[in-house]
């Protein structure tokens, strides 16, 4: 390696990616359901409590949120939802999976209405568990007090750590994870074994060592700027080398998640983000916020 090699490589290695702070605004909610008037209602009022103290935290007054509800007579068609979408202009929507579809009949699906939101809409969609799902309603989440952000690519992403920490409540803990896939990183290093100028137990150790390193540097810069942003919350880090499926939902049952936060979105395609979809799938009794 020439010494312009080694002065970029020490160049690119010191310019990390540290957490800027995206304002996040939730004054108007829109709770979508299949549910007649009155159990709407219910499920509307589990809604607002379960946010409630978001509002409390961006110093929001009751009088100031609106939170517009929808049942099963408003919409018939994916389309009809549309419109409504569109003329409530919400920050949120709030629904559940499979709608006009028993959940319990389609374990493996979202449906197609839950689809679309996350898809054709910019608006978040918090999805929440059924009776279905939970066995009761009085096993419905009520609590935020620990958020997990999840991502396959969690250095710079300031959206998705911003909503987290937004919707962790006062005194809670908000973990930021990253699962770096292990079966890529073995294909990777088994390629570098076939090439004879690079060395591949040394290529191994520096390549996990800086793969390890990024999100743990930028988690430290979440850290710190929410310290001085949001002091209501404890930033916790999980970094590992794994499997992204099974070990996500290892973590969030290790830690008793309450609320996952993800991506949904793919600018190269139509379909929701490679591994939200699955995450989204398998996490049927936590609370999922889709962005």
């Amino acid at each position: 390696m020439t010494n312009i090699d080694q002065f970029e490589s020490v160049f690119k290695a010191a310019d990390k990616p540290a957490f800027v702070p995206e304002p996040v605004s939730l004054r108007s909610i829109l709770v979508v359901t299949t549910l007649g008037q009155e159990a709407g209602e219910s499920f509307q009022t589990l809604v607002d409590g379960f946010l409630q103290t978001v509002f409390l935290q961006s110093g929001e007054t009751d009088s100031a949120i609106r939170s517009e509800l929808i049942t099963d007579s408003d919409f018939t068609e994916v389309r009809e939802l549309l419109q409504q979408v569109e003329q409530a202009s919400p920050d949120l929507i709030c629904t559940y999976r499979n709608l006009k579809r028993p959940a319990h009949d389609y374990p493996f699906s979202l449906g197609v209405f839950v689809d679309v939101l996350t898809q054709a809409t910019r608006v978040p969609v918090l999805l929440m568990p059924t009776t279905d799902e939970l066995g009761s309603q009085s096993s419905a989440p009520r609590s935020r007090g620990r958020v997990m952000a999840i991502t396959d690519h969690l250095s710079g992403d300031h959206h998705l750590v911003s909503f987290a920490a937004q919707l962790t409540e006062p005194g809670g803990t908000l973990w930021l994870a990253h699962v770096e896939d292990e079966i890529s990183f073995e294909r990777f290093i088994e390629t570098i074994s076939k090439i004879p100028t690079i060395e591949t137990d040394q290529a191994r150790e520096s390549i996990l060592e800086q793969l390890m390193k990024e999100p743990r540097d930028y988690i430290a810069s979440c850290r710190e700027v929410l310290s001085k942003t949001a002091q209501h919350l404890d930033v916790e880090e999980s970094v590992t080398l794994g499997h992204h499926l099974a070990d996500y939902k290892r973590l969030v049952q290790e830690h008793q998640i309450d609320l996952v936060v993800m991506n949904t979105k793919d600018e190269d395609q139509l379909a929701m983000h490679g591994l939200a979809y699955p995450l989204a799938v398998e996490l049927r009794q936590t609370p999922l916020l889709l962005l």
